[in-house]
């Protein structure tokens, strides 16, 4: 069967086009209703990069349909867990917590054009390998961080450089670059630390004399992958997470079969990181869950308020990756789960669980007992009948 086929059977169908933020509404393409408009709740303020690349704040309550420059057509649902940007002044390197503690740049009156649309003024380096750019004004426990930035190479004699996180170590790790556009990049790296810090160093490399960059963006946050910018003037700002749900959905069905799609990337690895929930609105023990357990394993939740069956599925994959997963939940104890075009697991005599489900969650294993993570959605897809292997093949392929 064409995929276009497939389509045509689905009682819900969410690919991240339209909402409206006054009513924090993100509309479903089916049904043609109200219906299936998913109730979004994202912090005053978040970020995301619109379809012309710029980085730009939402109304409170905005679905944040987030672009990427090399398929500015179609747009991502962003979903992101809380967090907290501690770097000061985030976007203005005339602040005073952007310090020269070796005398080696220099912030001049030039300007260019920043991520945002806006400008940012232009720092010359004027040390290759010792042009130390120290960020202060912080103080953060041990843990595990990410640090991301945006820099553009002015004069194109940029070779590389170094993130430091309080002289957490005598070999500073390089950053990795995304290209997002408008000549700049978004640098990011992981480092964790072992006790209290209070600065970070930026040490850019370059070749020549003197080298030209624009830097802005600058974000220093908990966890193991960079999140959307979140901007600072003269204090730390923590975002709000995410959340997107279809309470009581009246076209689920009210028993077995069902077959859940989802399309979207891996954010990091954990038994309760999950795809997509199919609940019980207002429990938190009734659910059908797809989770990213390890890189070598997808869990397969259930649970019916009587107890919880966990299904742990060889797969392979890595973080970032974008993953197709079809699944077909036949009866109270068969399921069979399709990633990328394959079958991956058949579920033929599992515990009994019960169908008490009413609702639709996505990137999120459940609300009550929330567990805090997110994964952002590129499409989500119910149907009200369990589809043929083939159907699943073609679908997640």
């Amino acid at each position: 069967m064409a995929l276009a086929d497939i389509y045509q059977k689905a009682t819900l169908v969410q690919i991240p086009s339209g909402y409206k933020a006054a009513d924090a509404e993100l509309y479903s393409v089916v049904p043609n209703t109200t219906a299936g408009d998913f109730t979004v709740s994202v912090a005053a303020g978040a970020t995301r990069v619109n379809k012309d690349g710029l980085v730009e704040s939402v109304a409170a309550n905005q679905a944040r349909l987030d672009y990427n420059p090399s398929n500015p057509q179609d747009p991502t649902l962003l979903l992101e867990p809380s967090r907290t940007n501690n770097i000061l002044q985030s976007n203005d390197p005339s602040g005073a917590n952007w310090t020269d503690p070796l005398s080696r740049w220099a912030l001049l009156t030039d300007t260019t054009t920043a991520p945002d649309g806006g400008t940012v003024r232009i720092i010359e380096l004027t040390e290759s390998g010792g042009s130390l750019i120290r960020l202060t004004g912080f103080s953060i426990a041990a843990g595990t961080y990410t640090v991301s930035f945006y820099m553009k190479d002015i004069d194109g004699n940029l070779t590389g450089g170094t993130v430091d996180i309080g002289d957490e170590g005598s070999a500073a790790p390089s950053p990795t670059f995304q290209n997002i556009g408008s000549n700049f990049v978004r640098a990011s790296i992981t480092i964790t630390i072992t006790g209290t810090k209070t600065y970070l160093d930026l040490q850019p490399s370059f070749s020549g004399s003197t080298n030209k960059v624009a830097i802005w963006g600058c974000q220093l946050e908990a966890g193991s992958y960079a999140t959307s910018l979140i901007p600072t003037t003269t204090e730390a700002v923590t975002r709000t997470v995410d959340t997107c749900s279809l309470p009581n959905f009246s076209n689920i069905p009210t028993d077995y079969p069902l077959t859940v799609y989802w399309k979207g990337e891996v954010k990091e690895f954990s038994g309760t990181n999950s795809a997509f929930s199919i609940l019980k609105d207002g429990e938190a023990g009734v659910f059908l869950v797809v989770s990213f357990n390890t890189s070598s394993q997808v869990l397969v939740r259930r649970a019916d308020g009587s107890g919880e069956e966990v299904d742990f599925i060889s797969f392979s994959y890595s973080i970032g990756d974008i993953l197709k997963i079809g699944i077909k939940f036949t009866s109270t104890t068969t399921f069979k789960l399709f990633i990328n075009g394959a079958l991956v697991h058949n579920e033929t005599s599992g515990i009994s669980k019960t169908w008490l489900f009413n609702s639709v969650l996505i990137g999120q294993y459940r609300i009550v007992a929330d567990e805090g993570f997110r994964n952002p959605c590129n499409e989500l897809m119910l149907f009200n009948e369990a589809l043929t292997d083939a159907e699943l093949i073609t679908l997640t392929s």
